[in-house]
């Protein structure tokens, strides 16, 4: 990476750690850490918000709604340590996108090939449901972590929370939705500029332990978005 990009993922990263404007949040993430469940007692949670991870000369962005308040809550790195991480890693290793298909702590030897992953909320927020606001708060630092990574082009919406913050970053960055709105779904797809946008079901306990999202459903996605980022697909409607 040169070293202007470095510097300034180095820059929104500081931010984003040090970000204070949801007091809400900032409640509930450091009483997580206060009042954490009998299997975690006695751990140091990380509990501010959580930047990305990933490759930054990723091709691929994965979009979820927020960090758990026990999972990167805890462990200080998106979908690590929680049963939604327990089901995506696998994908993203079967993909080609991860060296291991386990994220289960910061130091545990994770490495993420050609995907940046993230959250449209940097903080845990109560009942995984943030506020207006706080959607409102966080969206510079989505814009500005997806503009510089110059070489996304794909970016994979988990749920509709973060297909509706995807759509809203695009704009920003100049390449407004259609008319009526791209309504989210399982597998919708939309062209939007340089960047594909795919939505898939969120990997929450709510939909793997259901069966609303299967494996197999959610490699597919991952198989689509790695075509579409390598040029081995036709791409979607724009």
């Amino acid at each position: 990476m040169a070293a202007p990009a470095r510097a300034a993922f180095a820059a929104l990263e500081r931010e984003v750690v040090g970000c204070t404007r949801c007091p809400r949040l900032v409640e509930w993430r450091e009483r997580a850490a206060r009042e954490a469940p009998r299997r975690f007692a006695g751990e140091l949670y990380w509990a501010r918000p959580l930047p990305g991870f990933g490759d930054p000369g990723a091709r691929i962005l994965v979009l979820g709604l927020a960090p758990a308040a026990n999972g990167g809550n805890r462990t200080g790195r998106i979908f690590t340590g929680d049963e939604s991480g327990n089901f995506l890693w696998p994908a993203l290793y079967a993909a080609g996108l991860a060296n291991q298909p386990t994220s289960t702590r910061t130091d545990d030897g994770l490495v993420a090939t050609g995907a940046w992953v993230t959250a449209a909320v940097k903080c845990a927020p109560p009942g995984n449901k943030p506020l207006p606001q706080e959607r409102g708060n966080c969206a510079p630092y989505l814009a500005r972590e997806l503009a510089a990574l110059d070489r996304v082009r794909v970016v994979v919406a988990l749920g509709a929370f973060a297909w509706d913050a995807a759509l809203a970053t695009l704009a920003t960055l100049g390449h407004a939705a259609p008319k009526p709105k791209p309504r989210f779904g399982h597998g919708a797809e939309v062209r939007l500029g340089p960047w594909t946008l795919l939505g898939s079901y969120h990997v929450s306990q709510q939909n793997t332990f259901t069966g609303r999202l299967t494996r197999p459903m959610l490699d597919a996605v991952f198989a689509r978005a790695t075509a579409l980022a390598a040029g081995q697909a036709d791409l979607g409607p724009t």
